[in-house]
């Protein structure tokens, strides 16, 4: 068995951790085995279902001293010696565990990028300092999309080592369910509303700041309208006061922490994503898999249209625009993309098979 070492913030209900997890259930465990790596000391959502794969959790000291940092990791690679691949997926911050790994002669070293931009906070500067020097302690350079490895590696770079890797789902899973839709609609007091979609975590970077402004906008034109936004967040109480502000709190429902998401889209009649950027969402994959008519802020790389389910705005068009494209838009019949999904590499079985290999691959060109 080759155990993987995944590097990771910790374990929650979000993008990176949730397509880890996607690829993890459909592995075969007796050949690979994942275990990972918490950056944050809070535990995960998928802790327990971690431990029940038979996978191990770790956590780091984080990243306030780096000495500590390699110390940490010195030990742990000590401890365990059958560690010879690092996955990482932790933006410019992963260069700790790049590095501690390239210290301690772990000959495989995957530093994955996510994302085509970084976060802004009051790390903004070292994470800036941090990114161009992860590409030369890597081995191997992987990414959800061409416009993420080539922001992260830079675009020569990308194109000499890549390997693409889609942020593939179980995609019957995910496919539209009238019977979803009716239950959970009933429950929520939904009725027969236009309901606008959203699912991801409530930070700055996915800006429903601005979602909330062009729903605002759509409410007035269409006052049988629902705003629905699936996940949690630092920004939740400053969200509700904005809706609160505008008028509309009656007309936005925070749903919290679900753990069926992939029902819910099955109760939107369009999806929305207002974020700033992405690598390239895993929501925008699952919308689209439940035949969803999405509509992206074109900060989000195109790579993300699968079907011709998908627009693109900008985050300077005004809110009417963007309204009257939603409406427009998101009344239509609904069946099965499972096709295009798969011809476009983001059936989860078969990619996790792909991934399998990838990892078996590199475990016997290093002589390990």
């Amino acid at each position: 068995m080759i155990r993987i070492l995944q590097s990771v913030s910790n374990m929650d209900r979000a993008g990176i951790e949730t397509m880890l997890m996607n690829f993890y259930r459909n592995m075969d465990h007796e050949r690979i085995q994942f275990d990972f790596l918490s950056n944050k000391p809070k535990p995960g959502d998928y802790d327990a279902e971690i431990t029940e794969m038979g996978g191990r959790l770790f956590v780091s000291p984080g990243y306030k001293s780096f000495r500590r940092y390699v110390g940490y990791m010195t030990e742990l690679f000590k401890t365990h010696p059958e560690y010879r691949i690092i996955h990482t997926h932790n933006g410019s911050l992963m260069l700790y565990a790049l590095r501690s790994a390239q210290i301690n002669s772990i000959p495989v070293r995957i530093a994955h990028a996510h994302a085509t931009a970084i976060p802004f906070d009051f790390k903004n500067g070292i994470k800036m300092c941090m990114k161009p020097m992860i590409k030369y302690v890597a081995t191997d350079y992987w990414g959800c999309s061409n416009a993420a490895g080539e922001f992260y590696f830079s675009k020569k770079r990308w194109m000499k080592n890549n390997q693409l890797i889609h942020n593939a789902i179980d995609v019957d899973k995910f496919a539209f369910n009238e019977s979803s839709r009716k239950n959970i609609r009933e429950e929520f007091g939904l009725g027969d509303k236009f309901v606008v979609g959203h699912v991801g975590r409530l930070t700055w970077q996915k800006n429903q700041k601005k979602l909330i402004e062009i729903f605002a906008a759509l409410h007035k034109l269409c006052p049988k309208s629902q705003l629905v936004m699936v996940g949690t967040g630092e920004l939740e109480e400053k969200l509700r006061k904005q809706a609160a502000q505008l008028g509309i709190s009656d007309a936005v429902t925070f749903t919290g922490m679900q753990t069926n998401v992939d029902q819910w889209y099955s109760v939107f009649d369009v999806f929305v994503l207002s974020s700033w950027y992405e690598g390239l969402p895993v929501v925008g994959i699952e919308a689209q898999a439940a035949d969803l008519p999405c509509v992206f802020t074109d900060t989000i790389t195109p790579e993300v249209k699968v079907t011709d389910r998908v627009r693109f705005l900008g985050l300077k068009d005004d809110t009417t625009t963007w309204a009257n494209e939603i409406l427009q838009f998101g009344v239509r019949q609904r069946g099965s993309r499972y096709d295009d999904l798969k011809k476009s590499g983001y059936d989860i079985k078969t990619e996790a098979i792909r991934m399998q290999q990838l990892y078996v691959d590199l475990y016997e060109k290093n002589g390990v």
